[in-house]
């Protein structure tokens, strides 16, 4: 579990971040969600450790990142996966050596089981034989896979994904979604999401947090989304013709 507490975050004097409280579940997909500039982005990056906060707690299952020394930090990051927006695979590097990069530099153990559980990832997302591809040999959806299988090597508590669905194809987002659902519940991670994509949203969202204009706006389930009153959120949300429509068969189904 992760519980951020009384978080502030300012550029230039400028606030970006004021007030957020939420908490994140362990075993569940927990999502960030907001418009462009809403700060969900900054607020991710506080929690992982790439921006320092100007006030705050961030508490991993009770360790408050912000009072840790170098060394527990160290030892935290090797507790994180990471699932970055553009993959950030290593270009010159096979699909098997760029799973296996983390675990030659933070790993314990000898080469042959790094190996071993370099090729269990792979498999894992379902790509056996891929192994001695470049990216540049093989799609984007398939790209997102072994960074997944990446972001898992080292058997993390936590997960965070930024945008995992961007660029992909409707049916390709849904393999990655589910991909995330299935190996957030196998491993038992605390997974925290930051995503516009609704579609993924109201398919893996277990617990939703909305972020608008750096204030936590809205908390709930992605069922609660369907009977919120809360105005901002509604916008946001149902703003297409399609989740308006979706919204309405929830609703009439509740009636009936």
């Amino acid at each position: 579990m992760i519980e951020v507490k009384d978080l502030y975050k300012s550029f230039d004097n400028h606030p970006v971040l004021k007030d957020i409280n939420a908490t994140f579940e362990t075993g569940k997909v927990n999502m960030i969600i907001g418009q462009s500039g809403s700060g969900k982005t900054v607020m991710l990056k506080c929690i992982v450790g790439l921006h320092s906060p100007d006030s705050g707690q961030i508490l991993y299952d009770g360790r408050d990142l912000l009072g840790m020394s170098k060394k527990e930090v160290n030892a935290l990051h090797k507790e994180q996966g990471m699932l970055f927006q553009g993959s950030a695979l290593f270009d010159s590097m096979t699909v098997l050596e760029n799973v296996l990069f983390p675990l030659t530099m933070f790993s314990k153990e000898g080469k042959k089981s790094q190996l071993k559980r370099a090729i269990e990832c792979i498999e894992r997302v379902n790509l056996k034989g891929s192994e001695n591809l470049y990216p540049s040999e093989i799609s984007g959806g398939m790209q997102k896979r072994v960074a997944i299988a990446r972001a898992i090597s080292l058997k993390p508590k936590y997960l965070f994904c930024d945008e995992p669905n961007s660029g992909l194809d409707p049916k390709t987002s849904l393999v990655i979604d589910d991909l995330i659902q299935n190996i957030t519940r196998e491993y038992e991670m605390t997974t925290v999401v930051n995503t516009h994509d609704m579609n993924s949203v109201m398919g893996i969202g277990d617990h939703i947090i909305f972020i608008h204009k750096g204030r936590k706006d809205w908390e709930g389930t992605k069922e609660g989304i369907f009977t919120s009153s809360n105005e901002n959120l509604n916008k946001f949300v149902f703003a297409s013709n399609l989740f308006k429509d979706v919204k309405d068969v929830h609703l009439n189904n509740m009636e009936g």
